[in-house]
């Protein structure tokens, strides 16, 4: 679906993709990562209020890496509540050998909002596997971020760290739903 300013989505779901430490504080955030947080932070706030289920995504990285588990880096921007599950994954397909489908499956979710980082990485691969398990997937464009890309072979130039997420974005298709801002989103809990 292409972005627009008018869409409104509901999901019954949300699914905070890697907001983790190393990643949205100090000299390795990503870019806007202010922006970013104050998102995430309306998105968490909204599923909470309407008590959908609320799932973090937390990677556990490679040793030496920001996010090796058990440093600093690796620790979650916003800790869950009571009653919200963390999901540690190793691949950027937050499905891949983790709990995520079967805890969704439980709550018999059918929509899943996702936010987070990076956008093409962790983020558009847990879209690309939630949509192929029949959820369908809202991903506001304010509400997921990563790096600028930098120069690459055959001198093509750096690409803006905006611009990615964008092409993160379009790659998945016309079957997400893409709010231009997560005050366009709604969570509703469906009947089980």
């Amino acid at each position: 679906m292409e972005q627009s300013e008018s869409v409104e989505a509901t999901a019954d779901a949300l699914v905070v993709v890697d907001v983790q430490v190393a990643f949205v504080t100090g000299i390795e955030a990503v870019p806007d990562h202010a922006g970013l947080l104050k998102a995430v932070e309306t998105l968490i706030a909204a599923a909470r209020a309407a008590k959908v289920p609320v799932i973090f995504l937390q990677n556990d990285g490679a040793p030496g890496t920001t996010d090796e588990p058990h440093q600093p880096g690796w620790t979650l921007h916003f800790p869950a509540l009571s009653g919200e599950s963390v999901v540690r994954k190793t691949a950027d397909d937050g499905f891949d050998g983790t709990s995520l489908h079967g805890l969704l499956a439980a709550s018999a979710v059918q929509t899943v909002a996702l936010c987070g980082v990076f956008s093409e990485m962790c983020v558009a691969s847990t879209a690309r596997a939630a949509m192929q398990r029949g959820y369908a997937v809202i991903l506001p464009h304010d509400a997921h971020a990563t790096y600028d890309v930098p120069p690459g072979p055959g001198g093509s130039a750096k690409v803006p760290a905006g611009m990615a997420a964008r092409a993160a974005e379009w790659s998945l298709g016309d079957e997400i739903t893409i709010p231009a801002s997560v005050v366009d989103v709604r969570f509703s809990r469906l009947p089980v």
